[in-house]
């Protein structure tokens, strides 16, 4: 008889919110962790990082403070405390998982899993951390094993804990350096730099295609570039890294663009090139596991291939996001107690908190008229919003896209303060499936800089009120 009805590889966001809504539907649940409770996300990813930037983006204010009316002496950071900071939350947020599990009755197995053939669903082998190893059995296994920092050690490109440093060592270095190539224009990528730059250090990012943040509607992603630029970034975009190496008491990082070779020179090199599911090493081959590069695949219930397996977040491919990861982890535990859940698929918004922050869910407007779909596009800026002109946030625009045909809301894309806290609304809005006439019919409360989003979608039928 199998001891759990439930085992979960992995705290992460997924997997400890999946852990969670198994036990509340009264499942006997087990979780899996070899590291620490939260996963990467908690403790080396999504809220460190997010404290980093807080930090960042107070202090880089504090040379704003004129535009206020305000004045300040002896401006300054202390670096160390900067870090300390951003460990003292992840430590938080790890607790917080801690008492979520007990809260819960979720049993928290702390070791290194590997699957084994079972009967009705993969025995759970775990070389436990206090010595030894624990069998045990559940009705079902899901993996949130998530993803680690991608390197390509073919040009040198792997994280040393020294000069060359993927997110880990990006967030907790022993000084703050003087310069840093960042090789990857992605959300981790554009996060790093933006950080470090708000330091004062020397910040260039190169990028393989030939804009900034690719995943982005291309509107954005150049007014982002500009932005970036106007803080004292710099960009090298079209460029193809050939190597990476240790020169002297810095790095040197190789590049091509339009034929013609060059080096760039810094004291680090962050490596954002993406990254790799972590389905290695447990067990998969074995029982014939399906995959896709190194992720797992996934059917629209998270159901693996192999019987009483389900897969979960960053291991399951793209969006690699913790909402997704969560998401999925609810619809996956779901399923398992037996719901008759619809597919998991849903809008997911992506959030790159920069600055200016960047947020979207939804079509762009290139991948609109590649697919030879009729739109109509809105856009309003926040410099004629009241509220941020009152704040000083004029920076930025919000741009809607609608199915013409339709009136359907199909995409939504936004650069400016805080606009990850606003997408939210067009992702109930096309989770809603809206049309023009709800969008339009919507109350935005004044003065809020949410009102854009109204006139963005009134802009899209010539009904903009404010330009």
């Amino acid at each position: 008889m199998a001891e759990f009805d439930l085992i979960v590889i992995g705290s992460g966001p997924g997997g400890y919110v999946a852990a969670i809504r198994a036990s509340q539907l009264g499942l006997k649940t087990a979780i899996v962790e070899r590291e620490a409770l939260g996963g990467i996300c908690l403790n080396w990813g999504c809220i460190p990082t997010k404290a980093l930037l807080k930090s960042g983006e107070k202090y880089e204010s504090l040379s704003h403070l004129k535009d206020y009316g305000l004045s300040a002496e002896k401006v300054g950071f202390d670096f160390d405390a900067i870090i300390a900071r951003s460990r003292g939350v992840a430590a938080q947020m790890n607790k917080g998982v801690a008492f979520l599990m007990k809260k819960h009755k979720v049993e928290v197995i702390e070791g290194s899993a590997k699957l084994e053939k079972g009967r009705d669903a993969p025995k759970v082998v775990i070389a436990l951390k206090a010595g030894g190893s624990r069998t045990v059995e559940a009705k079902t296994v899901m993996l949130a094993v998530g993803a680690r920092a991608k390197a390509i050690p073919q040009i040198g490109l792997e994280a040393d804990g020294d000069r060359i440093w993927a997110y880990r060592e990006a967030m907790a270095p022993k000084q703050i350096p003087a310069s840093i190539v960042v090789i990857g224009s992605g959300a981790i990528g554009v996060e790093f730099g933006s950080f470090y730059r708000a330091l004062g250090v020397e910040v260039t990012v190169v990028e393989a295609v030939d804009r900034i943040m690719p995943v982005e509607d291309e509107e954005v992603s150049k007014a982002a570039q500009k932005a970036f630029e106007k803080r004292g970034m710099k960009f090298r975009t079209g460029c193809k890294v050939t190597g990476v190496k240790k020169a002297g008491k810095g790095v040197q990082v190789a590049i091509e663009a339009g034929g013609k070779a060059e080096t760039l020179e810094a004291e680090v090199c962050i490596s954002a090139v993406g990254i790799t599911g972590n389905t290695d090493g447990i067990g998969l081959e074995a029982l014939g596991g399906a995959m896709d590069l190194r992720h797992i695949t996934i059917d629209s219930h998270c159901q693996t291939n192999v019987k009483g397996l389900y897969a979960i977040g960053d291991c399951a491919g793209a969006p690699w996001l913790a909402h997704k990861a969560s998401h999925e982890g609810i619809h996956a535990a779901e399923h398992i107690a037996g719901f008759k859940t619809p597919n998991v698929h849903s809008p997911i918004a992506g959030c790159t908190y920069a600055q200016p922050q960047v947020a979207s869910v939804g079509i762009t407007e290139q991948a609109a008229r590649e697919a030879k779909r009729e739109v109509r596009i809105g856009r309003f800026p926040f410099r004629v919003n009241g509220k941020a002109v009152a704040a000083g946030e004029i920076e930025g625009f919000v741009k809607t896209i609608f199915d013409a045909k339709t009136g359907a809301l199909i995409g939504a894309h936004m650069i400016g303060a805080e606009v990850t806290e606003m997408i939210q609304g067009y992702v109930t809005a096309i989770t809603l499936e809206a049309t023009e006439e709800e969008m339009h019919g919507i109350v935005y409360p004044h003065p809020t800089m949410s009102e854009a989003m109204h006139e963005a979608s009134l802009d899209a039928w010539q009904r903009v009120l404010h330009i």
